[in-house]
């Protein structure tokens, strides 16, 4: 575990564009893609902007980008609480990646046919429906302030489930389905990168990073890659709490 901490919310998306765009970069010198999954909520958005224009625009072939996402809010792409819909507005409709190559999770459907839609489109991309050693080359996550990450909330059964990629559920604390991959997938990925900013998200860091073990209550605790790196790129304020 690597643990990054930077003054603000504003370096520490500076920072992290610098470093995702380097690893892209190195990773496109020995491989033909690079597959991206991208992250919802609001701390990703300035991320996204930085992503978006010079130079980390040009430096990064966006040619050879293959993009995913953690989770989505069953919601249509028209909705501004659809995921996708934001990566769109600051990011995906400002560079020149193919649109065969953006695998949304189609809210059309319903959340259960949602979810196996896009199971098949994993299936399909890494060649196999047996989960390989490994699966992304990068998965960007958020954390919530009572601790969950993708849409695994605490309490909810989804947290400990072993056998599906990606799992359709409602959830009834926010009276909204929602769409998300699974621990089991996420991982496998090479390099795994939590982005977490501001005070409000201190004392679940905390729990996740340095409290005991209790998933159902913070859910982050769950990603452990099995080979990849896991990476903690946090502000001041978020590592408030933090006693190491």
């Amino acid at each position: 575990m690597n643990i990054e901490i930077y003054k603000d919310g504003d370096r520490l998306a500076r920072e992290l564009a610098e470093w995702i765009t380097s690893l892209i970069e190195e990773t496109l010198r020995h491989k033909e893609q690079f597959s991206l999954v991208l992250s919802g909520g609001n701390t990703p958005k300035k991320l996204n902007h930085i992503l978006a224009a010079s130079p980390y625009k040009e430096r990064i072939d966006w040619k050879k980008i293959y993009v995913f996402w953690g989770d989505e809010r069953a919601v249509p792409l028209t909705d501004e609480r659809n995921n996708a819909r934001m990566a769109f507005d600051t990011l995906l409709d400002k560079v020149a990646v193919p649109k065969e190559q953006v695998y949304i999770m189609d809210t059309t459907l319903s959340p259960d046919a949602a979810a196996m839609q896009y199971e098949e489109v994993l299936n399909e991309y890494f060649g196999t429906d047996v989960l390989p050693a490994k699966t992304f080359d990068l998965v960007l996550l958020g954390m919530g302030d009572d601790g969950h990450t993708l849409s695994l909330f605490p309490g909810t059964p989804v947290i400990h489930e072993e056998k599906s990629w990606v799992v359709g559920y409602y959830l009834k604390a926010q009276d909204m389905s929602r769409i998300t991959l699974t621990k089991k997938i996420v991982n496998h990925a090479d390099h795994i990168v939590f982005m977490i900013s501001g005070s409000d998200k201190a004392h679940a860091l905390h729990e996740v990073i340095e409290g005991e073990r209790n998933p159902d209550l913070y859910p982050s605790q769950t990603i452990i890659p099995t080979q990849g790196e896991l990476h903690f790129f946090i502000d001041e304020a978020a590592a408030s709490e933090l006693k190491a």
